[in-house]
């Protein structure tokens, strides 16, 4: 079965290099991937997935530390199901160099289910994330 994610990168960076080489990396573990590019809006990640449904995760990087003002309209594309499958959060996610568990708990209180320190964990979060969505079908009976 073809394994698909959405990558992208939010929506006020315009930092490629990274974004290719992590779209690398996913499709040498056998991904099929919907690169997005950079300076890429919500909307359009929710568009990408309307038109892929079967996506396992939205992947969006961040690196210039805006991460949460380019995320603030999650909590709205979530409650209208628009993005209703995991979305995975990487890079340099707030400004300055002192990083605090309070800003990570932002992020999740978005609406942002995996938040990765380290690019080369992308892979082993996507099988857990498959791992799960596959436990949860069986629990339910699907």
């Amino acid at each position: 079965m073809q394994r698909l994610v959405i990558l992208g990168v939010a929506h006020s960076d315009a930092h490629a290099v990274a974004n290719h080489l992590i779209a690398m990396q996913l499709r040498e573990h056998g991904f099929t991937v919907v690169n997005l590019g950079v300076c890429t809006p919500l909307a359009d990640f929710a568009a990408a997935l309307e038109a892929n449904p079967t996506a396992e995760a939205v992947v969006i990087g961040s690196l210039n530390g805006h991460a949460y003002a380019d995320l603030a309209d999650l909590p709205a594309l979530r409650a209208a199901g628009r993005l209703r499958c995991p979305v995975v959060l990487g890079g340099n996610l707030t400004v300055g160099s002192h990083k605090s568990a309070g800003g990570i708990e932002r992020l999740r209180g978005l609406g942002v289910d995996h938040i990765l320190e380290n690019p080369f964990e992308l892979p082993m979060v996507l099988d857990l994330i498959r791992e799960a969505a596959t436990a949860g079908r069986v629990a339910a009976g699907v």
